[in-house]
This record gives C-alpha cells, sequence and structure tokens, in this order.
C-alpha cells in the first residue's frame, strides 16, 4: 500500500516517529512531496529557531532512511484539483502524482472523502489505520512501537507505557491495543 504522508503527521515527533517505525517494518510504502517536508519545518518553527533548524535535521535524516519517497508533482496537475482548503491541493497532488492509495492526515475536513474517491484514493486517520495495521500484523507493530517508546523514555526519563504515550501522540486506540498485547 503506497500512503502519501500529510505534514500534520509529521509533526508532532511521536507519531511522525511510529508512523515510520511502522513503515519500516514494510507494511507500507510512504510517499511525500518537498512541500509537505517544508510545511512540517515551517510548523516546528513555531516552537522557535531551534524547533525548525531541529525539523530541518530530522527530515533530512527521514531523505535519507526513505529515499523512494519523494514524490515530485505531475506539471500543472494541481490546477484540475480541487479541495476545501486550496493549501492542501498539494498534498492531493503529491498522492496522484504517486499511484498512492490513500492520503494519511488529521485533516479530515479538508480531505473529503468523495473527493478522494473521484482520484483513487482514500483517506487514513493515524490511530484507525496503525490500528489495522496491529491487527493484521501485531508483532511487527508492536516492535515498531517499543522502539518508540523505548527512546521516549530514555530521552524523558519519564516511565511511559504503550497507553500513555500513544495518548499523548493522538494514537489512543492503538495505545490500548498495545497495552492489551
Amino acid at each position: 500500500m503506497r500512503v502519501v504522508i500529510d505534514a500534520c503527521v509529521l509533526f508532532p515527533t511521536v507519531m511522525r516517529e511510529v508512523v515510520m517505525a511502522v513503515a519500516a517494518q514494510g507494511l507500507f510504502e510512504p510517499k511525500w512531496s518537498e512541500r509537505i517536508l517544508e510545511e512540517w519545518a515551517r510548523a516546528a518553527a513555531k516552537l522557535g529557531p531551534e524547533g525548525e533548524m531541529q525539523a530541518r535535521g530530522e527530515v533530512a535524516l527521514l531523505k535519507a532512511r526513505f529515499p523512494k519517497a519523494i514524490v515530485p508533482p505531475h506539471a500543472g496537475l494541481e490546477a484540475r484539483l480541487w479541495l476545501p482548503d486550496p493549501a492542501d491541493i498539494h498534498v492531493l497532488a503529491a498522492a496522484v502524482s504517486s499511484s498512492a492509495d490513500a492520503i494519511l492526515t488529521s485533516n479530515a475536513m479538508d480531505f473529503p472523502k468523495n473527493i478522494l474517491a473521484e482520484e483513487g484514493l482514500e483517506r487514513l486517520d493515524p490511530d484507525a489505520f496503525l490500528l489495522s495495521l496491529h491487527e493484521a500484523h501485531p508483532a511487527k507493530v508492536r516492535t515498531a512501537a517499543r522502539g518508540v517508546l523505548d527512546e521516549a523514555i530514555r530521552l524523558s526519563g519519564e516511565d511511559w507505557t504503550f497507553r500513555s504515550l500513544m495518548k499523548k501522540a493522538r494514537l489512543p486506540r492503538l495505545g490500548k491495543a498495545l497495552e492489551r498485547g
């Protein structure tokens, strides 16, 4: 399954790390455009100059880790596409250009399912998507999430559980499923 990942999934950190760890397990093929990555860096800039610098470093690492994920949009494609928020058309263009199956986004209002269906795409919510992957491939998703949990504990010094960390990352259903085993 080929999935375009919206900037709102790449930033915040824990959500991105879980999604990308699951992709590294081979459960889906991530895609994005340079513009999506730039949106992520600009969003991180709201945390201050160090936030943007860190995001740009993480963008470079992500590009190196998934070199085939970058999708150049087809010339003129954006002009024929429509979404309620014109600022999101570039995400739809990346999905169409990459022959993606879906767009992974937390922004349901700006990606109506009927409009995406016209392009052969579906909209996926991060929590629901990861939960469905967990149901189909529990060991792989648990391994991916365990690595993120261990790193969060190491970096923060806090005693995170799957449930508490995933809830903070806006992945509560995944957290419950992981906690159950």
